[in-house]
């Protein structure tokens, strides 16, 4: 029990690990507020034209056992 017991937390320390007897701190985070009065707009799409992919491969047609 000690510095080498990574289950207190005096070895959790010495570890620099976190857990059950040394939990991690919870950061307590504030929503923001968007500006008033201000909208974000989207960014403007390029006209560019892109190549199209080709249509997928249909999967085969199962035989029918007689």
């Amino acid at each position: 029990m000690g510095r080498g017991d990574k289950r207190t937390a005096k070895g959790k320390r010495f570890k620099k690990s976190f857990g059950n007897s040394r939990p991690k701190r919870v950061k307590k985070t504030t929503p923001t507020k968007p500006a008033v009065g201000k909208k974000a707009k989207a960014p403007k799409a390029d006209k560019t034209v892109t190549a199209k992919k080709a249509p997928a491969k249909k999967a085969a047609a199962k035989k029918k056992a007689e």
